[in-house]
């Protein structure tokens, strides 16, 4: 695993324009870049030509490659199939190799769970020509009712293609009781991207966890890491600080360096366990 293939999310950057948040994060020596908001905005598929090209010239400025862009597309929800190739044309434009996308909610009965998991993949499958002929992969997050790894192995078993595969947020499986090691049996060699966070429990926080910086909370993140380097992983970490969804974490400016600094230095150190110098 190459320590120098570490990006962030702008959704640390409720407040800052894009150019504010890439020149921090180039700053700081992050590598690589997942856009989720732009100008403090949730990512639109309908983004005008003339604003696509100011994204790209923003980015381009900061030296940063996008590393993934961040869909709000739920899989089940009526129009996803049209709205997974829109983004799919706009990570084209961005000259990003990935969109993200949400498997959505699944109902508890099992003929309707069925029908939905069905419904998710036909989108999946009729997007997979979109995204071979452009170059960009389609990235299942744990998430929503797919937080569990073995939900997102159930539809990707639907779908034997490289350009879907799963988003691997530390957080979610971890929450649903689910130990690194089962989450990458379910979808370690399905895995396009990586969402690094790190929280512990706490019923005064949104949700009951309480995200923290990386390392002092209970996430096995970097156990995360050693699995999937152990097991070839080449893409991006990319780490995931929600203060868009949640005001009252630490700032950017203190959260971002410090998951930079920890993560390369648990990169180096598993490098250095396997008796050689990191990629």
């Amino acid at each position: 695993m190459n320590p120098s293939r570490i990006a962030y999310s702008t959704l640390a950057f409720p407040d800052a324009t894009l150019a504010e948040a890439t020149t921090l994060g180039r700053s700081w020596g992050y590598a690589g870049v997942e856009l989720r908001l732009i100008d403090g905005q949730l990512i639109d598929s309908s983004v005008s030509a003339a604003e696509r090209v100011r994204v790209k010239q923003t980015i381009a400025a900061a030296r940063l490659p996008i590393v993934s862009v961040d869909s709000s597309i739920i899989l089940s929800a009526e129009g996803a199939g049209s709205e997974v190739r829109r983004f799919l044309e706009l990570a084209n434009d961005w000259e990003s190799p990935l969109i993200r996308v949400y498997g959505g909610p699944l109902a508890e009965e099992p003929g309707t769970r069925r029908t939905q998991m069905e419904a998710a993949a036909v989108v999946l499958q009729e997007a997979i020509p979109h995204a071979e002929r452009l170059g960009v992969a389609i990235a299942i997050e744990t998430h929503d009712s797919f937080s569990a790894s073995s939900v997102v192995a159930e539809l990707l078993a639907m779908l034997q293609s490289k350009w879907v595969g799963a988003l691997w947020d530390t957080h979610h499986p971890h929450r649903m009781g689910e130990r690194p090691a089962e989450v990458y049996e379910h979808i370690g060699p399905r895995v396009l991207h990586v969402q690094v966070k790190d929280a512990r429990r706490s019923v005064a926080h949104k949700g009951g966890w309480q995200f923290v910086p990386l390392g002092e909370g209970e996430v096995p993140v970097r156990e995360i890491i050693r699995l999937l380097a152990t097991g070839g992983y080449g893409g991006y970490l990319s780490v995931e600080w929600e203060k868009y969804w949640h005001p009252d974490i630490e700032e950017p400016e203190i959260a971002l360096p410090q998951h930079l600094k920890v993560l390369q230095e648990w990169v180096k150190d598993l490098a250095l366990e396997k008796g050689g110098p990191p990629n």
